[in-house]
């Protein structure tokens, strides 16, 4: 460390800087933090801190405002992102699709013989191997489908757990019934107490690292067709033009029969280019217009 990189971590940080940070999650993720919240930076920048043997969140600062580093600045954006998640987060949807969505999809989709989904926020892939393990569990027509979920997130550190599957003992107790802890899932070899999701529910999920909000849309060519797309807790500290533009490229890559599921707490931010849907205590969005021209 240079002497006056020493000198600048000496201080702790100010305002400044944390709305200096702000900015850059902002022009990375497109999330809009509440200054209330600054102290998250300390806890949430810990472990990238420790790798780059910064003592602190102003030496940081003082780092990347000596020199645009569009990596670094990445990496500070994807450690504010929230990754809470687990095993059938929020019953409600997975029992909707359960007995009522996926059904009526694959009555539909009985000729094609194939289905799409999307997990839009996957975060360490616990939401997508749920879809999985519904469609594998409940359905088994569909195993001689063409059956595939999708798994994007803004970070590649938790893309890179979900595509190795492996969760804690505390992970797999979430939301898990013991019965498909045993059929989906094994102890893992290197670590006694963690499970490893199976390789025929893994086949099914394909996770890789996106960001929603970027230049380029996950998903751009004309082909690209979801029957049900999970969209859940994205929104939550975005602008309204923001939500607005990133649910414009939703509603071109739904099916026009398909079913988007959204945090308790969101709704689309121009509700008319959709229908809300209250069914068995939880709300599903569907098309209700073609997708804006862009």
């Amino acid at each position: 460390m240079t002497a006056a990189a020493t000198m600048q971590s000496a201080k702790p940080a100010c305002p400044a800087d944390y709305g200096f940070l702000r900015q850059i999650v902002q022009e990375h993720s497109h999330n809009v933090l509440d200054p209330a919240q600054d102290y998250l930076f300390e806890t949430r920048l810990a472990k990238l801190l420790r790798s780059l043997q910064m003592a602190g969140v102003e030496e940081l600062v003082w780092r990347l405002r000596a020199r645009r580093d569009a990596a670094l600045e990445r990496a500070v954006a994807e450690a504010m992102t929230v990754n809470e998640t687990s095993f059938f987060r929020d019953a409600r949807p997975f029992e909707l699709l359960e007995k009522e969505l996926l059904p009526g999809l694959i009555k539909a989709r009985r000729e094609a013989r194939s289905l799409r989904l999307w997990s839009a926020a996957c975060s360490t892939g616990q939401e997508a191997y749920s879809l999985a393990m519904l469609i594998a569990d409940r359905f088994p027509v569909l195993a001689q489908w063409d059956v595939r979920v999708e798994a994007t997130d803004i970070s590649a550190e938790v893309i890179e757990r979900a595509q190795q599957g492996r969760y804690s003992q505390i992970e797999i107790r979430r939301g898990l019934a013991p019965r498909l802890v045993a059929r989906y899932f094994e102890r893992d070899k290197d670590q006694p107490d963690a499970w490893t999701v199976r390789p025929e529910l893994r086949r099914l999920c394909h996770f890789r690292q996106a960001n929603l909000c970027g230049p380029c849309f996950p998903f751009l060519r004309a082909t690209d067709r979801f029957d049900v797309i999970l969209l859940r807790n994205v929104m939550l500290y975005m602008a309204p033009e923001t939500r607005r533009a990133l649910l414009v490229h939703v509603h071109r890559v739904l099916a026009p029969d398909g079913v988007l599921f959204l945090g308790s707490s969101e709704q689309p931010a121009d509700m008319s280019q959709w229908t809300a849907v209250l069914a068995g205590g939880a709300c599903y969005y569907r098309r209700i217009s073609p997708p804006p021209a862009r």
